[in-house]
C-alpha cells in the first residue's frame, strides 16, 4: 500500500499513528462501557460523545502525568483526534479514547521525567479539588487512593509503561487483555509490568485511610497546632518517622530538601507558624485528591495546599505542601 493510501486508511479507522494509535476491536472494561451496541449518545455528535467520557479521560491522564494542566492538554488533543476520525467505524468510543489518551501520556512521560530531574526542590503533583468529580468517580478505595498525593509520588519511581499498566489495572480495573490492546504489548508483558510496578510501589506504600471523617479531624488539629505554635499538640500528632516535603518550584520560599524526623519536622513547622505572614493566613478544609486537605489563603489568594498522611494510630507520617503558584493555578480556577 502506498503511504497516502495507508494514511487514508488510518483516518477512516480512526488510527492516529505511533503516538496514539488505536485498534479496531473496541473492547473496553467495565469502567468505560457505553452499551453493548456501541451507541455513541442520543444525538451522535462528536462533542456530546466526548463530553460523556471527559471526566474519566481527565482522571486517566492525571494519574499518568501527575499534572492537571498537562492532563487537560492531552484530553484536548484526544478530542481533536476524535473529531477528525471516522467515528462511524469506531465500535466503542470509550475504548478508542482510552487508547489515545494512554498513548499520548506515554509520549509525554519521558520528557516529563527529564524536567522533574532538574526541578528545584521536591516535586509534588498538582492538587485538584475532587468533590465534584473533576477526576471522574472516586467511589472505591482503589480509585480514591490512586489520585492521592502519597501514591502519585510513589508512581514517579515507575517507568512509563509500568505506570500505565498500574493505573489501568489498579484504578480502572482493565483486564490484561484490554491493557495489552491499549498499550500494544503482549498480555504476558502486561502482567510482568504490573508485578514490577507493585513491587516498587509496595515497598513504601502507606496505609490508605478510608475514614475521611477521622482524617479531616487530624488535618484540622494539625493545621490549628501549626498556625498557633502548639508544641504539645504537634508532639502528640507527629509520628517518630514523619517527613515533610514542600514544593515551591524555585518560585517561592520553601524548603528545598525533605525535612525528616519528628524533631526536625516539629522545628520546621513551628518556624513556618512564626513567619509574619502566618498571622494573616486564612485556612479552609476541602477534598483534594480524594482526601481532606488544608487550603491556605493570603490576602484572598490561594498560597498553599497542605496534605497529610497518617498511620494506623492516627499520627501524621507525611506532610506534603504545594506552594508553587503554577501548580496552584488549576485548583484556583476550580475555586472560582
Amino acid at each position: 500500500m502506498e503511504p497516502s493510501e495507508a494514511n487514508a486508511a488510518q483516518e477512516r479507522t480512526g488510527r492516529v499513528g505511533p503516538g496514539g494509535s488505536v485498534g479496531s476491536d473496541g473492547s473496553v472494561g467495565s469502567d468505560g462501557s457505553v452499551g453493548p451496541d456501541g451507541s455513541v449518545g442520543p444525538d451522535g455528535s462528536a462533542v456530546a460523545v466526548f463530553e460523556e467520557h471527559r471526566p474519566r479521560l481527565l482522571g486517566l491522564a492525571y494519574r499518568l502525568l501527575g499534572s492537571a494542566s498537562e492532563a487537560e492538554d492531552v484530553v484536548q488533543e484526544a478530542f481533536l483526534r476524535w473529531d477528525a476520525a471516522e467515528r462511524d467505524l469506531v465500535a466503542s468510543p470509550a475504548a478508542w479514547l482510552t487508547k489515545v489518551v494512554a498513548n499520548l501520556c506515554l509520549n509525554q512521560l519521558a520528557s516529563a521525567r527529564a524536567r522533574r530531574e532538574s526541578y528545584v526542590g521536591p516535586w509534588l503533583p498538582e492538587p485538584v479539588l475532587t468533590e465534584d468529580g473533576a477526576l471522574g468517580p472516586l467511589e472505591t478505595v482503589e480509585r480514591r487512593e490512586s489520585v492521592s498525593f502519597g501514591l502519585l509520588v510513589l508512581l514517579e519511581r515507575l517507568t512509563p509503561p509500568e505506570r500505565a499498566v498500574f493505573v489501568l489495572r489498579e484504578a480502572f480495573g482493565h483486564s490484561h487483555r484490554e491493557i495489552a490492546e491499549i498499550l500494544d504489548v503482549e498480555e504476558a508483558h502486561s502482567r510482568q509490568l504490573l508485578r514490577r510496578a507493585r513491587q516498587r510501589v509496595g515497598e513504601s506504600r502507606a496505609r490508605y485511610s478510608v475514614d475521611s471523617g477521622h482524617h479531616r479531624r487530624v488535618v484540622e488539629r494539625f493545621l490549628a497546632a501549626t498556625l498557633h505554635g502548639d508544641v504539645a499538640e504537634l508532639e502528640r500528632l507527629l509520628a517518630d518517622e514523619v517527613g515533610s516535603w514542600a514544593d515551591g518550584g524555585g518560585a517561592v520560599t520553601a524548603a528545598r530538601r525533605p525535612v525528616l524526623g519528628r524533631d526536625r519536622v516539629l522545628r520546621y513547622l513551628l518556624g513556618m507558624g512564626q513567619r509574619p505572614e502566618a498571622a494573616h493566613l486564612t485556612a479552609t478544609i476541602a477534598e483534594v485528591n480524594g482526601e481532606p486537605a488544608a487550603l491556605l489563603r493570603f490576602g484572598g489568594v490561594l498560597a498553599a495546599v497542605v496534605t497529610v498522611e497518617t498511620d494506623d494510630d492516627g499520627r501524621v507520617t507525611a506532610v506534603r505542601s504545594v506552594f508553587n503558584p503554577e501548580k496552584l493555578a488549576y485548583l484556583t480556577k476550580q475555586l472560582v
